[in-house]
């Protein structure tokens, strides 16, 4: 896991790219625990707000994945990284569980050193417009499958507090 002072390997594409890297600190390492070297984000933190906090961080997560499309990353790249996020959110989205897991998946890290290690080996594919689209209509699913989910458990959670009730 990176702490602060992790820097990522720059070249010039990698430049172009820097505010990737402060919204991925933002989200998922920006704060640290007292006393240790354990470190997290706002994405946790907006896991705690239900419904919303996972929607606004799936969101954040789904602009940056975009961003690094736009920027030569790879269709299998791409699905690697919409993994990651959608991982982050539907897991994230159970309570208590999710909680936790927010603390220490860090998909947005994950996907940073992805498309770092993409450049690295030299499989930068020029502009990536061609896998925007894609990109686009995997996030669309994604949320619409981020939505029904929430919306199942929000259901079950009722009925189940409705047979105590």
């Amino acid at each position: 896991m990176a702490t602060n002072n992790t820097h990522y390997t720059r070249t010039p594409r990698t430049e172009k790219l820097k505010w990737v890297e402060h919204m991925v600190r933002l989200l998922d390492n920006q704060f640290r625990l007292p006393g240790t070297n354990f470190r997290f984000g706002l994405d946790p933190i907006l896991g705690l707000l239900p419904v919303a906090g996972d929607l606004a961080s799936f969101a954040m997560s789904a602009t940056l994945v975009m961003t690094m499309a736009r920027h030569g990353a790879s269709g299998k790249l791409v699905a690697l990284m919409l993994v990651n996020i959608a991982l982050d959110a539907l897991i994230g989205s159970i309570p208590i569980v999710g909680n936790i897991f927010d603390f220490v998946f860090k998909a947005n890290e994950r996907n940073v050193r992805l498309l770092q290690k993409h450049y690295e080996e030299g499989k930068y594919q020029g502009s990536g417009k061609s896998v925007v689209i894609g990109v686009l209509i995997g996030v669309l699913v994604l949320f619409v499958l981020l939505l029904w989910a929430l919306w199942e458990m929000a259901d079950w959670i009722l009925s189940w507090l409705g047979s105590y009730f």
